[in-house]
């Protein structure tokens, strides 16, 4: 049985483009640091990966290669110069971990962050630094950052965007001081990301190498292979099919059979990332059911989905416990087919029924 691969907002398989990318830049033997012809030619590789990641997102500030975003969430968090440190309710673990007695920004049920709330705590804040995601990994809520970025600058803050979800498929928001984003969320290989920098004098270095940003010798297989995934995802689909009709068939599936579809609620739904649930089933027991069928889903971000604890983001949407532990999340990504999504409606909508009918 040939399996279904639907949990593309946990990580989404290597495109030709980046792994032939990737076989390339082991070719390059050498440490981009060293001074001689082959530490050179690295060198050279290296920058050339990094322009091209910065001009197919459109950035004109700095780039820091990181070997993913919670790296880069790290370098962002702990070494930006700012004070008071703003995260949103529905930020990944990796954020919030980092951010620790850092002020807490609501979000309304349909997944936008309450402006009321972050103006208030900009004006008590000193010299704030403020991180909000473009795109939710459990729910697929979009952002509108423009304001939350015009509300940042005027107090005089810095706005960090977690952009994870959203490199590759849609533009990086305008207005952002820093952002981050990680090859494997857009066809690249696992253990590379980077955080954007508007400008060097916001980031305090650390020692090392990136400038002096970071420690360890610079991944340029994986930056080469970045480069290559990045241009592959901005040029093509985002999917291998176009899916929406059978999504809205699906979201109309799932409300018939008296479950519910997350995106009803949701402010700026986005196409890839869809979270559903039945009536009846724990999120644990469809997951279970799914495999088995051989089709891959999951129960929110892939980082919290082993531990018993609610969602942190559904309860900030004002998501019931009880309902919240029967949410899947599904999400698509660049070798998704219709065939793929059409074999899942059927096994979530006979699922479903099935406990109905029980």
């Amino acid at each position: 049985m040939t399996r279904i691969y639907l949990d593309h907002a946990a990580t989404t398989p290597l495109r030709p483009e980046a792994r032939a990318a990737l076989e390339d830049g082991w070719r390059l033997w050498a440490n981009p640091s060293s001074p001689h012809a082959d530490g050179r030619a690295a060198r050279r590789a290296l920058e050339d990966a990094r322009d091209r990641i910065r001009t197919a997102l459109g950035w004109t500030g700095e780039l820091v290669f990181t070997s993913g975003a919670s790296e880069a969430a790290t370098l962002a968090l702990n070494g930006a110069k700012a004070g008071s440190r703003l995260v949103s309710a529905v930020e990944h673990d990796a954020v919030l971990q980092q951010a620790t007695g850092a002020a807490v920004l609501p979000v309304g049920n349909d997944g936008t962050l309450c402006l009321a709330a972050l103006d208030r705590e900009l004006q008590a804040a000193d010299d704030p630094l403020v991180a909000v995601q473009s795109i939710n990994s459990e729910t697929g809520a979009a952002q509108d950052i423009a304001p939350l970025a015009a509300q940042v600058q005027e107090a005089g803050g810095l706005l960090m965007v977690d952009h994870s979800q959203g490199a590759g498929k849609v533009a990086l928001p305008a207005g952002a001081d820093l952002a981050i984003i990680a090859a494997h969320k857009f066809g690249g290989p696992v253990g590379v990301g980077a955080l954007l920098v508007r400008d060097w004098a916001m980031l305090t270095p650390s020692g090392g190498q990136e400038r002096g940003y970071r420690r360890g010798t610079e991944n340029l297989p994986g930056a080469l292979s970045m480069a290559a995934a990045l241009e592959a995802a901005l040029a093509g689909p985002l999917t291998a099919e176009p899916v929406d009709d059978l999504l809205a068939d699906l979201a109309a599936g799932v409300r018939a059979a008296g479950g519910m579809w997350l995106g009803d609620r949701l402010a700026k739904p986005t196409p890839l990332i869809h979270a559903l649930a039945t009536p009846h089933l724990s999120a644990t027991a469809q997951l279970m059911r799914l495999d088995l069928a051989g089709i891959a889903v999951s129960q929110g971000s892939a980082c919290s989905s082993g531990s018993m604890r609610s969602s942190h983001v559904l309860a900030a949407l004002g998501i019931a416990d009880d309902d919240a532990a029967r949410f899947i999340r599904i999400s698509l990504g660049w070798s998704t087919t219709r065939a793929d999504l059409q074999r899942f409606g059927d096994a979530w909508l006979a699922m479903a029924r099935r406990e109905a009918a029980a």
